[in-house]
């Protein structure tokens, strides 16, 4: 899949910062050697098609480009494709507003990040789990009500964004239910959510550096927004980490991990180009 045309002005702008020293440099080579003048037109095609090659190269590059570093507001962030679970720090795993843990393939998918983590990270039995949460110490604000007319799955709702520090986990209130247990979000609870995720972080990272996936990704159907894309949610992700009081302190950071089968969805070129200021 291509996402960057092939006459992209960021293209261009790269290839001709790439050439300019090239140029130069045969500037200066042809001021002290001699060319024949046979073989000026031989050696002219060579140069032509270098510079075609150069092209294809940077343009390729720029579709295939997997990881890029930014700096929001005196931040270090860094996009990239990757495994969340190999990354060093906390790790953020999106949760419903329940914290349910039952992988049912109904409640929670086997080939969610929730899923893999309960079924291949969590180390304890889930009971474990379930009593750590009931346990945990939530702030009165963060729990919202308790359902007992829910059929299956817990019963304590909490407020979106809400966070369970679970060893170097972050775990997080991210979708809604309803009676159904299908999840579900409009576009201002996503936003909720994330404003009240980064307050939440802002709280507990305790100076290390945090790694989240792209929230929504594949995941959750947001309301009246069917057809927004991987790279929309981390744009609107970066906006509301923006706006947030949340900063990492050096040498912490914020990592946002991309599944390999999502990357030719979102243009990092862009990403990039756009917190540059380009």
């Amino acid at each position: 899949m291509t996402k960057i045309s092939f006459f992209d002005r960021r293209v261009i702008e790269n290839f001709l910062k790439t050439t300019s020293g090239i140029s130069a440099a045969l500037s200066l080579l042809v001021l002290f050697v001699d060319i024949p003048a046979e073989c000026k037109t031989t050696y002219g095609w060579i140069f032509i098609g270098l510079l075609i090659l150069i092209y294809l190269v940077i343009w390729m590059w720029s579709n295939n480009l997997n990881k890029i570093d930014i700096n929001v507001e005196g931040s270090e962030v860094t996009i990239k494709v990757g495994d969340i679970f190999l990354e060093s720090g906390l790790k953020a795993i999106a949760f419903n507003e329940y914290f349910d843990t039952l992988v049912d393939n109904k409640i929670i998918a086997e080939s969610s990040l929730n899923g893999i983590f309960i079924k291949k990270f969590l180390g304890v039995p889930v009971s474990d789990l379930d009593i750590y949460i009931e346990k945990y110490s939530f702030e009165n604000s963060e729990i919202i009500e308790s359902n007992p007319e829910r059929k299956s799955g817990k019963k304590v709702r909490h407020q979106i964004g809400t966070i369970c520090v679970y060893k170097d986990f972050l775990l997080t209130a991210f979708t809604k239910f309803d009676d159904s247990n299908k999840a579900t979000l409009t576009m201002p609870e996503y936003l909720e959510f994330l404003i009240n995720f980064w307050d939440k972080v802002n709280n507990v990272y305790a100076q290390q550096s945090v790694s989240t996936p792209v929230f929504g990704s594949g995941i959750t159907r947001i309301k009246g927004h069917k057809n927004i894309s991987d790279e929309d949610l981390l744009k609107i992700m970066l906006w509301t980490f923006r706006i947030s009081e949340m900063r990492f302190k050096y040498p912490a950071r914020l990592t946002v991990v991309i599944h390999k089968d999502k990357i030719d969805k979102i243009n990092l070129l862009d990403i990039k180009s756009a917190r540059n200021g380009v």
